[in-house]
Formats: structure tokens, C-alpha cells, sequence
């Protein structure tokens, strides 16, 4: 019986509640619209993702360098190589040409000092990428990437130097071989961090017609080696 007086106790004073909220409350005051706005979940959208230096997916941490090389690919694809956030060479700086491309970096400033390619398929420019290496300062960093063809031309007293600044892959490079190297003079890179790739033209897998599929590096260099 309780139970049930306190239901209909309930259902007077609800109806007692809605008269007087229609005949007192501005129609104005409260709508429809506002009700169901109330109802709406809050909807969080992600920011966009911050930009990073080279476009690298995570940030440096400070006191570090950022780099990234990218090899050609195809015709078309010429290689990228980029340091704190700086194209050094590019379609649009320096462009990108057929061989070797060498770019060359002051480790202790970061400073862009100079780059050059060295053609391997119609001339021979072995000798001249043997001494651009051999004049490069102590203290620098070395950035190499190929396009087409980096080998057909490339002597074994160039590979031997490129071996001696850390290469694991220049005794192996092949006919428009993709390869990505960077090196230091006079110090030493750590060991965690990507120096090298390769991949070779194999008609069965190649991306392009008669080119392997461009590769890349990237990563993060301490300041604090030298």
C-alpha cells in the first residue's frame, strides 16, 4: 500500500511540476533544441601531428641532430638529403644528379659546408669522389646518396676509403643499386643509430622498370661526440 501511495505521490507533484513550468517558465527559456544539445557527447578530436625536423615521425631529443637520406628512384625520384631541417640536396637545392651525391656537414656547428656527385656510368669520376672525401675536414659528417647508377665506374681504391669511414656496403654496391651511407672523419657515430642501407635491382621486385625502389635513413646524432 506504501509503495503505491508513493507512486501516485509521485506522479501528482510530476504533473503539478510540468503545469507550472508551462505556465509560468518564457517559452524562450527552454527548447527542444537546447535539450537535445544537452544530450550531444562532447567529441575530442586529436590536434594534428607537430611537423618534425626532416620529417622525421618523432622529435630529436636536444641537443641532437636530425638527418634523413633518401636514394632515388625510378627516373623521376631524385634523392633527398636532409639535415636539421635543411635540404642540402634536393630537386629544389642542390639538385640531385646521376651517381654518387655527397653532401658535407660541420659537425660541431651543424653548418652545411658543400656538396658534389660523382657520375659513374659515362665518365669516370672515381678519382675526383676520392679526393672530394679526402679533403673533407676532421670533425665533419659525410652524407651520401645514389641515383641510377653509382658502381659501373667506381674504383676499388674509392670503395676502400668509403669502407674505411664505416662502410659496410660499398664493396657490394651493383649496377643502380639504391645506397644511403653516413659517415663521420675523425670521430665515431654511435652504434644505435641507422648509418647504411642497400638495395639492388632485381628485375623480378624492382618498384620501377629496371630500378629498385628508392630506401632511406634517418635518425638523431648527440652533439656531444667531439
Amino acid at each position: 500500500f506504501l509503495r503505491l501511495f508513493g507512486l501516485l505521490l509521485t506522479c501528482v507533484a510530476a504533473w503539478y511540476l510540468g503545469y507550472f513550468v508551462a505556465a509560468y517558465v518564457p517559452q524562450n527559456t527552454v527548447s527542444i533544441a537546447a535539450l537535445q544539445e544537452i544530450g550531444k557527447k562532447t567529441v575530442l578530436r586529436a590536434p594534428a601531428p607537430k611537423r618534425q625536423k626532416c620529417d622525421l615521425w618523432s622529435p630529436c631529443p636536444p641537443e641532437n641532430f636530425a638527418y634523413r637520406i633518401l636514394s632515388g628512384g625510378g627516373k623521376q625520384r631524385r634523392p633527398t638529403i636532409c639535415f636539421e631541417d635543411e635540404e642540402l640536396i634536393s630537386a629544389g637545392n642542390h639538385e640531385a644528379r646521376s651517381g654518387i651525391n655527397i653532401a658535407i656537414v660541420n659537425y660541431k656547428t651543424g653548418e652545411f659546408m658543400s656538396t658534389n656527385f660523382f657520375e659513374m656510368w659515362a665518365k669516370d669520376h672515381s678519382r675526383e669522389m676520392r679526393d672530394f672525401i679526402r679533403k673533407a675536414p676532421e670533425g665533419t659528417l659525410l652524407l651520401m646518396a645514389t641515383h641510377d647508377d653509382g658502381s659501373t665506374r667506381l674504383k676499388d681504391d674509392t670503395k676502400k676509403l668509403v669502407e674505411e669511414l664505416g662502410s659496410k656496403e660499398i664493396k657490394n654496391i651493383k649496377f643502380r643499386s639504391s645506397w644511403v651511407f653516413i659517415a663521420a672523419k675523425g670521430f665515431k657515430l654511435p652504434d644505435n643509430i641507422q648509418k647504411e642501407k642497400i638495395n639492388h635491382s632485381d628485375q623480378k621486385k624492382n618498384r620501377y622498370k629496371g630500378w629498385p625502389a628508392e630506401i632511406q635513413i634517418e635518425g638523431c646524432i648527440p652533439r656531444n661526440l667531439i
